[in-house]
């Protein structure tokens, strides 16, 4: 089921779904508007211990934003009740779930991350990659030892270095700080979503969807589309529609809300 607000400063959408071909869904999303934060897990661990895991997480991560503290101490706090849950439960051992948040006050925002679900940045012309994988292959990407289009057809492409839940090491969790400028938009989605779709054809419908309703709509069918192996979630958000503009329908929500496409 898709989820919307207007709020000011920011509209989101976002939606989670099984795919095409896993049998239930361990992804999970967190939308807290209240609190500025917003997030996705992708667990594992079989048996449905990931979807125990992910939504877990999701709760521990709110649960720790309400009580103030900031976005990696609110993450440990997510990785700690991941530990303990297992630790408590022997059909739990084992889960673990990937984790991307992002917290705005205003247009300022942090992201925190965990394995592989991903954030970006995209306007009506270009889309950035706000996080760095905890995986193999982005470490052979980095290495220079294989290719961006290798990584994605290769065998071990879902092997990740760091989830929640993982006992044998410790957590290290991925941070960024940016402002939103008014003609972009914050994505968030598990490796679902980029496992089918490239760079490229993430801006392609973001530059081109009407709504941010739409927008995820349009994401998710897409990768379903071309295989949707994976469950698949992913969270919008963006300014708010101000102004006459907002009445009218040109090419697409970027251009309708922000600014122009190029000709």
């Amino acid at each position: 089921m898709s989820m919307t607000a207007n709020l000011q400063p920011l509209v989101y959408a976002a939606d989670t779904v099984v795919g095409q071909v896993r049998g239930h869904n361990e992804d999970a999303v967190l939308c807290c508007p209240e609190l500025g934060l917003w997030a996705v897990a992708d667990g594992m661990g079989g048996h449905r211990r990931g979807e125990v895991a992910s939504a877990l997480a999701l709760q521990a991560l709110r649960a720790a934003s309400v009580e103030g503290l900031e976005l990696s101490a609110a993450v440990h706090a997510a990785n700690a009740a991941v530990l303990a849950a297992a630790e408590a439960d022997a059909e739990c051992r084992g889960m673990g779930t990937t984790l991307v948040a992002v917290q705005c006050r205003g247009a300022d925002y942090q992201i925190a991350w965990v394995g592989d679900s991903r954030a970006y940045r995209v306007d009506a012309d270009a889309i950035e990659p706000l996080t760095h994988d905890h995986s193999w292959v982005q470490a052979m990407i980095d290495a220079g030892e294989m290719s961006e289009a290798e990584a994605r057809c290769h065998p071990q492409r879902g092997v990740i270095f760091q989830c929640l839940g993982r006992e044998d090491q410790s957590l290290e969790v991925g941070l960024l700080q940016g402002r939103l400028q008014p003609h972009e938009l914050l994505l968030l989605c598990s490796d679902g979503l980029t496992g089918e779709l490239d760079d490229g054809q993430i801006q392609q419908q973001c530059a081109a969807a009407a709504t941010l309703d739409e927008l995820v709509a349009a994401l998710i069918a897409q990768a379903n589309h071309q295989g949707g192996r994976d469950n698949i979630s992913c969270i919008v958000l963006g300014g708010s529609p101000t102004g006459p503009a907002a009445v009218e329908r040109p090419r697409g929500f970027l251009s309708r809300l922000f600014k122009p496409l190029k000709s």
